[in-house]
C-alpha cells in the first residue's frame, strides 16, 4: 500500500475523536511487528524512528529508513513514516529524501525564546520539503527528566503563543507522562489537556505513553490528545519474549528462534494499543499484568 502522510492520519483521527498510535522502530523486527499489528487491528499507525535509534544504526539514516519504507509499502495497513525527537539539522534535511513524511523537531531543552527561534526555522525548512512538523513545549519526564517537577508542564497560554510563533503542525505537551516507563502507573492531568486543547489550534501529542494505564489513555483522548507515542511497551514485549525463549532453550544459537516470538509479542502489543485507541476502545481486553 502507498505510504500515508502522518499529517493526514492525524487529521483523520482528530476529526473522528480517535487516537493515532505512533510506535518506535529500533530493528527491522519492530517495523514488521508494527505493520502486522496494524493489519491485525484494522487500524492505521505510524512507524517512527528517533535520532537515538539512528545513532544506534551508526548514524546512517538511509538503511533503516529504506527497510521501514519497504515494510510499510508491503503492508495492507495505512502507515506513515515519522522521524522522531530530532535535534540534528542534518537529519531534518535528510528526512524527506529518506522517505519520511513528518518529523518531530525537539528544541524543548532550550529556553523558551531559543526554542521558538529554532523550531520556527525547522518548521520553515520542513515545510519547504513538504514535511509535517511536530514540536515539543514543556519537559516530558523520563530519560533524566521529572514529569512532576514544578514548571515542567506545558502552559496553555504559552503553548498558544508558541504554536502561533512557530507554525508547527502538532504539539507534544507535558501533562504527566514520562519516557521509558516500564510500569503503567503515570497519572495525567486531564484538566490541563482540555485547557491545552482549547488554547492550541493544532493536534496535541502524548509522548511517553507506555507508562499510561488504559483508562488514562482513553480519558486523554476524550480531553484532546490525538497522537499517542509508544516505544518502551514494544521493547518490554520484545525483551520479555526473548528472555523467556532463551531461558527455556538455553542451547539455541539461531537468532530466528527468539526473534520470531519477540516480533509476535510486539505485534500483539501494537494491535492491543490500536484497538484501545480506536472506536470502542474502552471495551478492549486489558493488558496482562
Amino acid at each position: 500500500m502507498t505510504l500515508t502522510g502522518t499529517g493526514e492520519l492525524v487529521a483523520q483521527a482528530r476529526a473522528a475523536g480517535h487516537g493515532l498510535g505512533a510506535f518506535n522502530v529500533i530493528t527491522l523486527e519492530h517495523a514488521e511487528a508494527i505493520a502486522a499489528g496494524a493489519e491485525r487491528a484494522g487500524r492505521p499507525a505510524v512507524l517512527q524512528l528517533s535520532e537515538n535509534a539512528v545513532k544506534f544504526h551508526g548514524g546512517r539514516l538511509a538503511p533503516i529508513a529504506a527497510a521501514m519504507g519497504a515494510v510499510a509499502r508491503e503492508s495492507d495497513a495505512r502507515l506513515g513514516l515519522h522521524l522522531d525527537h530530532i535535534e540534528s539539522a542534518e537529519l531534518l534535511h535528510a528526512a524527506h529524501r529518506a522517505g519520511f513524511g513528518s518529523v518531530m523537531f525537539d528544541a524543548s531543552k532550550l529556553p523558551y525564546a531559543e526554542n521558538v527561534r529554532a523550531t520556527a526555522e525547522a518548521v520553515r525548512r520542513g515545510h519547504e520539503r513538504g514535511l509535517w512538523v511536530e514540536a515539543e513545549l514543556g519537559r516530558i519526564g523520563g530519560k533524566g527528566g521529572d514529569a512532576h517537577r514544578p514548571g515542567v508542564r506545558t502552559d496553555p497560554a504559552e503553548a498558544a503563543a508558541y504554536a502561533a510563533a512557530t507554525g508547527v503542525d502538532a504539539l507534544a505537551v507535558a501533562v504527566g507522562s514520562s519516557h521509558a516507563m516500564t510500569e503503567r502507573t503515570a497519572a495525567l492531568d486531564h484538566g490541563l489537556i482540555s485547557r491545552l486543547r482549547d488554547a492550541v489550534p493544532v493536534p496535541l501529542v502524548l509522548h511517553g505513553s507506555s507508562g499510561v494505564p488504559d483508562d488514562q489513555l482513553r480519558r486523554a483522548l476524550a480531553a484532546g490528545i490525538t497522537k499517542i507515542n509508544i516505544g518502551t511497551a514494544l521493547n518490554t514485549a520484545f525483551t520479555t519474549a526473548v528472555r523467556a525463549h532463551l531461558n527455556a532453550h538455553p542451547a539455541v544459537v539461531d537468532p530466528r528462534a527468539w526473534l520470531a516470538p519477540a516480533r509476535e509479542a510486539m505485534a500483539e502489543t501494537v494491535a492491543r494499543y490500536l484497538a484501545l485507541l480506536g472506536p470502542g476502545g474502552a471495551a478492549a481486553q486489558p493488558f496482562e499484568t
